[in-house]
């Protein structure tokens, strides 16, 4: 939580927020992020705004679910472009934290109604990670390595997620059973 780590965080919003507003919508994944399959067949077809989750309530609406801004995806419009102009404005009001958790004060804003933004939560079954990862390798389309603090940590999470999935994809078979997996759970380092 440096100083310049949150000017950091806080440039990517911006920056998100500038793509917006040329007219493109985006889809931003932090690079501690294995993508196995395709997560476009995953996303809503009726939100505006769609963000992975270190916790997920099975409820995709839900705005008690804890949003991880590692992957999102958001469409052009000038709701969300709206959206990202507060969110980042609301910085003034929490000055000392991050992207994330300030997103976490402002969701339940009435602001959000107003603009009429649809949010939608990422389930963890198809977008897991450290924190809630996905247990069955025939769905799971990313895995974060969040929760991971230390680079030595993220680094020897995502190798374990790898090295599980070259085994799932040797297998022979059509894979229709749940397939679990070995899932690092905790990261040391």
């Amino acid at each position: 939580m440096s100083e310049d780590y949150l000017k950091i965080l806080w440039r990517k919003l911006e920056f998100q927020r500038t793509v917006l507003e040329m007219g493109y919508s985006i889809i931003f994944t932090d690079a501690d992020i294995v993508w196995f399959r395709d997560p476009f067949r995953r996303f809503y077809s009726d939100a505006d705004f769609q963000i992975a989750c270190d916790q997920f309530g099975f409820n995709s609406t839900d705005l008690n679910n804890s949003p991880n801004s590692g992957f999102i995806y958001v469409g052009s419009n000038n709701m969300t472009i709206q959206f990202y102009k507060f969110w980042c404005k609301s910085r003034e009001a929490y000055p000392s934290i991050h992207d994330q958790d300030v997103l976490n004060k402002i969701k339940f804003d009435p602001f959000i109604s107003k603009i009429g933004l649809k949010i939608r939560f990422l389930d963890t079954a198809y977008f897991g990670g450290i924190c809630e990862p996905s247990k069955d390798l025939n769905v799971v389309c990313t895995m974060h390595a969040n929760c991971c603090t230390k680079l030595d940590g993220k680094i020897h999470a995502l190798k374990v997620m790898i090295d599980a999935w070259r085994k799932y994809m040797a297998k022979p078979g059509n894979h229709t059973k749940p397939q679990p997996w070995t899932v690092p759970i905790s990261c040391w380092g």
